[in-house]
């Protein structure tokens, strides 16, 4: 398979990416689908927007911090270029657990700092508009919308859309030739003729390991098992953990596939933040998962 597309989409009067129109597409897609699924969970159309927010913010800050440090040879000699995201650079380790991070941290916020809040608010409002009016304004604020949330059942929506997102959102990649891989006679080697791709500035027109299609084989695999423990594996946040189990077992042999820089013992960044992963997801699931029969 030979791809030669351009991997911008045009450079003036401003830098569009495949692989940045992707991303879009990819959380705009998992942000629908939360939304859509939240309904059943009755959780707030509000609740959603509002961590979504944090996520995607929290998700790019990680996503170029965990890029630059596994770069950091590079960006040593070259620190202006470490604001330019538009010169290419992210990791998914990054956007996936800082995102996650700055979420969990939004919802933290405002179910605890921000009832506090409330709490002065209404004694505020009581005084200036009586009890009855204050009271309901805040019976129909995002605090109260908070209140009762369920983050774990909230989790376990974002897995399955997570996955799907993924998918989506890196076809991009496929397209930019970006993430360097081993050489490959199999096949369904891929070779990039476009001399703006990364791939063919590397490996020339000889055909490499299609890491990014192995990679989204594997998010569309945990989105049909994720899909299928619905109503099954509890109590609630196991889906989320059992997303982070088979990401992290596949992401890691599938990294043996790319060229990055080497860390440790033969292993790049991705193997060790997989490791990292399946030490703390494994003994939860272990420990708290249960199972149900969904006729139950």
């Amino acid at each position: 398979m030979t791809i030669g597309i351009d991997p911008f989409i045009f450079r003036d009067p401003i830098v569009l990416s495949w692989h940045g129109f992707f991303t879009f597409v990819g959380v705009g897609i998992a942000i629908y689908l939360i939304d859509r699924w939240s309904s059943k969970e009755e959780i707030d159309s509000d609740v959603i927007y509002s961590v979504a927010l944090w996520v995607i913010i929290g998700g790019i800050l990680g996503a170029r911090l965990v890029h630059v440090i596994d770069r950091w040879d590079y960006y040593q000699d070259n620190m202006s270029h470490i604001y330019q995201v538009w010169r290419g650079g992210i990791a998914i380790y990054g956007a996936l657990i800082f995102g996650t991070l700055s979420g969990l941290s939004n919802i933290y916020i405002r179910k605890h700092l921000g009832l506090v809040y409330a709490g002065q608010k209404q004694t505020w409002l009581k005084n200036l508009v009586g009890e009855k009016i204050a009271k309901g304004y805040l019976q129909g604020s995002m605090y109260a919308k908070f209140k009762n949330l369920s983050t774990g059942r909230l989790l376990d929506l974002v897995a399955p859309a997570m996955a799907i997102g993924q998918t989506f959102g890196r076809l991009g990649d496929v397209i930019n030739g970006e993430h360097i891989s081993s050489k490959t006679d199999l096949a369904w080697g891929v070779i990039y003729s476009h001399p703006d791709s990364g791939s063919f500035t590397f490996h020339g027109l000889n055909p490499s390991h299609p890491v990014i299609i192995y990679e989204m084989l594997l998010t569309a695999f945990a989105f049909i098992v994720l899909w299928n423990l619905r109503g099954r594996l509890g109590p609630p946040g196991m889906i989320f953990i059992t997303y982070g189990i088979i990401y992290a077992i596949g992401r890691f042999f599938i990294q043996f596939m790319r060229l990055d820089s080497v860390w440790f013992a033969g292993l790049q960044e991705a193997h060790l933040i997989s490791l990292l992963l399946l030490t703390i997801c494994v003994p939860i699931l272990a420990l708290r998962a249960t199972w149900t029969s969904r006729s139950n």
